[in-house]
Order: C-alpha cells, then sequence, then structure tokens
C-alpha cells in the first residue's frame, strides 16, 4: 500500500485529530455544533467511547462519538457489500476456422449466446493454417455471418482485425 493511499484511509480518533474545532455529533446523533477538541473528547469520556473524525476535509472536521470498534465493523461491512454487488465481465474465448463445417457453427453461436447472456464479452478467434491465409475472405465471411447472427443479443466491441495468422473480433452484450 502507497503511502497516499495509507493516509487516506487512516482514520483519526480522540488525541490524534489535530484540529482545534470540530463540529460534533454526540452518541445520541445530535448535533452539538462547533466545540473545541478539549471539549469534545471530555464528551466522548463521558459516554466512555472514542472521538472520530468523521469528514476531515469539512471546515472544521465533523466528528462523532461512537465506538470505534464498531465503526471499523460497520465500514468493513460496507466495502464487503459494495465489493459483492460489483459485476466482473469476463471475456470468453471461441476458436473457429475458414472451413467451419454447419453443424460446428451453430454450437459455436449458441456457446456465443450463452456467454452473452451471462453478461460476458465474446473473442471470436479465426485460425488460418497453410495458405488459407492467402484466401482470408473465407475468414471475413464466416465473422461477418457471426456478427449478423448475433445482431440481436451483441454489439461489436473491436473490429475484426488480422494479427499474424489470426482474425479477431470481440462482441459484448447488448444492455
Amino acid at each position: 500500500m502507497s503511502d497516499a493511499q495509507n493516509t487516506a484511509d487512516e482514520i483519526m480518533i480522540n488525541e490524534n485529530i489535530k484540529a482545534k474545532q470540530v463540529r460534533l455529533i454526540d452518541a445520541d446523533n445530535e448535533n452539538r455544533g462547533i466545540v473545541s477538541i478539549k471539549e469534545a473528547l471530555a464528551i466522548a469520556e463521558e459516554y466512555g467511547l472514542d472521538l472520530i473524525e468523521i469528514s476531515p476535509q469539512a471546515n472544521p472536521p465533523v466528528c462523532k462519538v461512537l465506538d470505534y470498534g464498531k465503526f471499523r465493523y460497520e465500514q468493513q461491512k460496507k466495502k464487503n457489500e459494495a465489493k459483492k454487488n460489483q459485476k466482473v465481465v469476463e471475456i470468453k474465448e471461441l476458436k473457429l476456422r475458414p472451413v467451419i463445417e454447419t453443424h460446428d457453427y451453430e454450437v459455436k453461436m449458441k456457446q456465443a449466446k450463452k456467454f452473452l447472456e451471462q453478461g460476458n464479452k465474446v473473442k471470436f478467434t479465426m485460425r488460418f493454417k497453410g495458405r488459407e491465409l492467402s484466401a482470408n475472405d473465407m475468414g471475413k465471411q464466416i465473422m461477418t455471418q457471426i456478427v449478423e447472427d448475433l445482431d440481436s443479443c451483441a454489439k461489436v466491441d473491436s473490429e475484426m482485425k488480422l494479427e499474424g495468422r489470426q482474425m479477431m473480433m470481440i462482441l459484448s452484450p447488448l444492455k
């Protein structure tokens, strides 16, 4: 972890708060207004809890009287919840040849539709062997056919391009 990230995650509590005055919210969630740091610490001690700097960039900083352990637990819970709700998009790859048979093509299209419905991107890789590379228009026709067949559930993310002996194209699902 870098120093900049470390200080951003660091939460000032009790005597570590550097401000002379703070806007205080007590344990009952009542706004006590702007008070000196000594007075805020005394109030926190009175409740038997910690004084936690909630919003350090505010002027004056906002502090709250809370149990520090409980506060950290709640923050960790929020972070985990946000992480859980993220959707990781994977790129699934389907490899083809320019001389693909009809049934094999249909199976690949079925797989591609399944991947797209799951919200994943699909990368089509057309491999050329030997002299097939000189007649790469067969590969272009198949790639164009793929785009037409999957038009209802996918959009082209990156156009087909030839790199060495492979032609690649990426499709992403429609929202």
